[in-house]
C-alpha cells in the first residue's frame, strides 16, 4: 500500500503458524525476559477481583481495570521506505510492443521510493520510557512513533530485539510515565479458567479492550523458547505486541498469534508468557541483545520403549544425549548415551524444558549437571558457552573398522562399513559402524523410522564397528535380562537413539 496505514496483526495460523510481517499487517510477536518493575501502575486504582462479583465467579465489570492500565498501553506506528517497482514487473513479456506503454502507465513519472506505514501495540514498563512490543511490529522500520492513551506522540528508538521470541524493547525520552508491571504467568499465577483482559490497537481502530479467560497454558507453536498462554479474549490485526492482563492489572502475556482460517479472531489466541518475556527484556535492557546459555549437546526425549533398555532409568524423564560435539559439554566429560536428569539442581523432565533451563542460565557460569551413565549417576560441572556464538556442531565418528561382513537382525539388513559405502553415503573417511542396506517393512525397526542408508554407530551405548561387535552387544543385553537394545543411529550426520526389542533379534 502506498502511503497508507496498515495494521499489524497477531500472528495468524491458517492451517499452520505464521507471523504476519510488520509493514504488511499488524502481526503478533513474542517476548522474553525482564524483571518486574518496582513502581506500581499510575494512577493507582484498586483492581477488581472475582470476589467483587455477585456470584464470586466473574468480575462485575472490567471498567476499573481498563481505566487503571490504559495510560500504560500504547499504539505503535512505524514508517518504512519502500522502493518502487522499476517497470512492468511481469505485467507483459519482456520485449513486448506494449512494454513501454505499461511502463509509462505504471510509473507516470513517480518511480521514487515510497513510504509505507504499519500499526501495532505495546506497553510501557518503566516511568522513564521503556516500551515492550513484538519484534515483527518494528522490524525494518525507519521511524517508530508511540501514541499514548492521552493522544501524546513520541518518537521511539530500538534498544534491542530478539527474533527467537519476537520481542523488541523500545525507548522514548520521557519522565514519570504511567507504566505496568509483569505478573506471574506460572501455573500458580495464571490458572486455566482465570479471567484475562487484552488491550491494543485492533485493525487500526485505536485503543480497545477485550476480555476472556486463560484457555490453556504451555502452548508451543514453532519456536525453541515458546511458552504461550492460550486465551479466548479477542485478538485481531493490530493487537501485535499488546499486553494480556490478569485481574490485578499485571501483564502475564504479550499477544502474539491467533489460530484462524480467515485472519480474524475465532477465540483461539496466543500470548507469550511473562515468564519468558521478563527474562528477554532484562537482557535487552542490560546488553541490547540476548545472551543465552549453551550446553553443546544434541538431545532427544526418552521414549517409553527406551526406559527398559537404559540401565538405572525408572521412567520417561530426562534428556538423552545423542551426540557431544566440541563445546562446553565435551570439555566437562559428557558422553553420548548419557541421560541428563538434573541441571543446576533442578530435575529435567524432557528436552524442551532442558533447552529452556540452559537458555536462561548465565553465560560463562559453571553449572552442576547430573547424568545417568551405565546405571550410575555422574555429576559434571559444565561451564556454559553462549548460544548466539556457538559454532555448528560437528558429529563425532565412531571408532573401529569393518571388513564388509553382512548380517540380518531386527528386520534389518546390515553391512560393515566399506570404502564404497562411505563414498556412496558421502561419509568421512574415518566413519565406522554398521550400514542399514534394507529394512523389513513389517518390522519394529521400520515402524520406528529406520531406513536404508542409516548408520548404526552404537549398540547398548557401546561403539560398534563390526557384526561381531553387534552380536556381542546383543548377547550382553540378554545376559543382563534386558528386553530391548538401545541403538545410536546416524542419518546424514544427525544422530538419534532407537530402542529395538530383543525378541526381533533372531
Amino acid at each position: 500500500m502506498n502511503a497508507k496505514t496498515r495494521s499489524t496483526s497477531p500472528v495468524t495460523l491458517v492451517r499452520a503458524v505464521s507471523v504476519l510481517a510488520l509493514g504488511a499487517a499488524l502481526g503478533l510477536g513474542q517476548v522474553a525476559p525482564l524483571a518486574a518493575q518496582d513502581t506500581a501502575v499510575t494512577p493507582e486504582v484498586d483492581a477488581p477481583t472475582t470476589a467483587d462479583a455477585p456470584d464470586a465467579t466473574r468480575p462485575l465489570t472490567f471498567a476499573d481495570l481498563a481505566e487503571q492500565v490504559s495510560p500504560a498501553v500504547v499504539n505503535i506506528t512505524t514508517s518504512t521506505m519502500v522502493s518502487a517497482p522499476a517497470g512492468p514487473q511481469g505485467m507483459v513479456p519482456e520485449g513486448s510492443p506494449f512494454e513501454e506503454f505499461f511502463r509509462d502507465f505504471q510509473n507516470r513519472g513517480d518511480d521514487a521510493p515510497r513510504r509505507s506505514s504499519a500499526l501495532g501495540s505495546g506497553f510501557v514498563i518503566s516511568d522513564d520510557g521503556y516500551v515492550v512490543t513484538n519484534n515483527h511490529v518494528i522490524d525494518g522500520a525507519d521511524e517508530i512513533n508511540i501514541e499514548f492513551f492521552s493522544g501524546k506522540t513520541l518518537v521511539a528508538e530500538v534498544v534491542g530485539t530478539d527474533a527467537s521470541t519476537d520481542i523488541a524493547l523500545l525507548k522514548v525520552e520521557a519522565e514519570d510515565l504511567p507504566h505496568v508491571e509483569f505478573g506471574d504467568s506460572t501455573a500458580e499465577g495464571a490458572r486455566v479458567g482465570d479471567w484475562v483482559m487484552a488491550m491494543g490497537n485492533p485493525l487500526g481502530q485505536g485503543f480497545s479492550v477485550s476480555a476472556g479467560i486463560v484457555s490453556a497454558r504451555g502452548r508451543a507453536l514453532s519456536g525453541t523458547y515458546d511458552d504461550y498462554i492460550q486465551t479466548d479474549a479477542a485478538i485481531n490485526r493490530g493487537n501485535s505486541g499488546g499486553p494480556l492482563f490478569n485481574m490485578s492489572g499485571e501483564v502475564i502475556g504479550v499477544n502474539t498469534a491467533i489460530l484462524s482460517p480467515n485472519g480474524g479472531s475465532i477465540g483461539i489466541g496466543f500470548a507469550m508468557s511473562s515468564d519468558v518475556v521478563t527474562e528477554v527484556v532484562a537482557q535487552l535492557q542490560e546488553f541490547g541483545e540476548t545472551r543465552r546459555g549453551w550446553l553443546g549437546v544434541r538431545i532427544q526425549d526418552v521414549t517409553p520403549d527406551m526406559v527398559e533398555a537404559i540401565e538405572g532409568l525408572d521412567g520417561t524423564r530426562g534428556a538423552l544425549v545423542t551426540d557431544v560435539p566440541e563445546g562446553p559439554a565435551m570439555e566437562a566429560g559428557m558422553e553420548a548415551g548419557d541421560v541428563i536428569l538434573s541441571f543446576d539442581g533442578r530435575a529435567v523432565p524432557d528436552t524442551r524444558e532442558l533447552v529452556r533451563m540452559v537458555g536462561r542460565a548465565p553465560v560463562g557460569e559453571e553449572v552442576p549437571v547430573e547424568v545417568l551413565r551405565e546405571g550410575e549417576m555422574v555429576e559434571l560441572a559444565v561451564k556454559l558457552g553462549r548460544r548466539e556464538e556457538a559454532e555448528s556442531a560437528v558429529p563425532a565418528s565412531a571408532q573401529g573398522s569393518g571388513d564388509g561382513a553382512e548380517t540380518e537382525m531386527f528386520g534389518l539388513s546390515l553391512s560393515e562399513m566399506t570404502p564404497e559405502l562411505r563414498e556412496q553415503l558421502e561419509l568421512p573417511e574415518d566413519a565406522e559402524g554398521l550400514v542399514v542396506t534394507d529394512v523389513d517393512p513389517a518390522s519394529d525397526a521400520a515402524e520406528k523410522g529406520l531406513a536404508a542408508g542409516d548408520v548404526i554407530t552404537e549398540a547398548g551405548q557401546q561403539p560398534v564397528a563390526s557384526v561381531a561387535d553387534f552380536d556381542s552387544r546383543i548377547e550382553a543385553a540378554r545376559e543382563a535380562g534386558r528386553k530391548s537394545l538401545l541403538l545410536l543411529v546416524r542419518r546424514a550426520g544427525d544422530p538419534r537413539f532407537v530402542a529395538l526389542g530383543l525378541e526381533e533379534a533372531e
